[in-house]
């Protein structure tokens, strides 16, 4: 089943964050120095991923196309206006709390290698074990977003089931058209851009500044199509 290891990965969302709403007693000292800690470890993360590109221009030239499309359609406010409607719908909560963790939590579980390295290698050999294991991971800081963020981060579980279902689906077919060579170097880059933006979720976290994170997502196709552009444009002119 093709779409096993995307189900796994969104129940375990869904589980975390009810065992989160269960801790919301947690003081508010404890909560906000788990939160910097979570922080400072997505950053990490991010700097990390970052560094694996093999054309660090190629990240730019994506960052910039990709934070430019990003902008002019308004993804951060759809974001932001399908949270604020869940919480209207919801009725409970603070204000704003239902929209921050879903927006917050949607970015940290979609933008990342393993979401779409495990939902290729789903697509691909029908093989779980990369999504398994950001279940896992997932399940258990769905279980501090929550009692952080509130119940918002439960509402995270339907976009990543959206986008690496997509993604497996899609990836049944990319083999008939995308060598395995050229596949990993598009995997490598994509890698590099979602790091920068892995780094961007940790300074929101943190509250250092505000980066409207969800307005670069159009970076990641960018720069997963700019390889075989590269490649082919390097080509015409050697």
């Amino acid at each position: 089943m093709i779409l096993l290891g995307t189900l796994v990965n969104a129940a375990a969302i869904v589980v975390g964050s009810l065992l989160g709403c269960l801790l919301t007693r947690i003081p508010e000292s404890i909560r906000k120095t788990v939160m910097q800690g979570i922080g400072l470890a997505v950053i990490v993360l991010g700097i990390k991923m970052s560094f694996g590109s093999d054309n660090f221009l190629l990240v730019i030239i994506s960052i910039v196309l990709g934070s430019i499309i990003g902008e002019l359609i308004g993804i951060e406010k759809g974001l932001n206006r399908l949270g604020h409607w869940l919480e209207r719908k919801i009725g409970k909560g603070k204000e704003g709390g239902i929209a921050t963790g879903f927006v917050t939590t949607t970015l940290v579980y979609c933008i990342g290698a393993m979401g779409v390295l495990g939902a290729m290698d789903s697509g691909l050999r029908d093989n779980h074990d990369i999504l398994y294991t950001k279940a896992l991971i997932d399940g258990f800081s769905a279980i501090i977003f929550t009692s952080t963020l509130g119940i918002g981060v439960l509402f995270s579980a339907i976009p990543v089931f959206v986008y690496q279902g997509l993604i497996a689906l899609l990836s049944t077919q990319i083999s008939g058209i995308v060598s395995q060579t050229m596949l990993n170097a598009m995997l490598v880059e994509l890698t590099a851009v979602g790091g920068l933006m892995i780094i961007a979720i940790g300074i929101n976290v943190l509250e250092i500044k505000k980066i409207n994170v969800a307005n670069m997502l159009p970076a990641l196709l960018i720069a997963a199509l700019g390889v075989p552009f590269m490649e082919w444009f390097s080509k015409l002119f050697s």
